[in-house]
């Protein structure tokens, strides 16, 4: 009886261990959230009338959620894809990388390696509890108009 008892504590374990495996908690940065901070940064582009491509990426550098302004460039539809990319894959804002990949600096050359990386600003991590959990980046203006625009957008996260 008392091996019957052992055997059957032992079996809950493994079941309630099995199935806490298999439940994940839900992703920190969702589509909601990926909205929300795609309207502060429309919001922020509108008022410097500039037209913007915005997009957020989850932390694998998968896209979540993309806005094309109207009288947005085209060209800005794979540019904010890629400073979003780039921040989640290289664990830092983008603007960053415009001085560390000059001939003689320790990144040379990186963004030739990637296709998809982008070493101007325009792009942030998004970053919760100290944990990469995503990236957001913009085009569609200048350097600086990006990077105002992209710091809007994070700021609603």
């Amino acid at each position: 009886m008392k091996r019957k008892v052992i055997y059957m504590l032992v079996l809950c374990m493994v079941i309630v261990m099995g199935f806490g495996a298999v439940v994940q908690a839900a992703p920190s940065l969702n589509l909601d959230k990926a909205k929300k901070m795609i309207a502060a940064a429309e919001q922020k582009s509108v008022e410097i009338n500039v037209p913007m491509v915005i997009t957020v990426v989850d932390e694998g550098g998968n896209l979540i959620a993309q806005e094309r302004m109207d009288g947005a460039l085209l060209a800005s539809i794979a540019i904010s894809k890629g400073k979003a990319y780039t921040a989640v894959a290289l664990k830092m804002p983008t603007e960053k990388l415009a001085s560390l990949t000059q001939p003689n600096q320790p990144l040379f050359g990186i963004n030739t390696i990637d296709e998809q990386l982008v070493i101007f600003g325009g792009g942030l991590p998004i970053v919760e509890n100290g944990r990469i959990v995503g990236g957001i980046g913009v085009s569609g203006g200048s350097v600086e108009e990006d990077i105002s625009v992209v710091t809007a957008g994070l700021a609603a996260w």
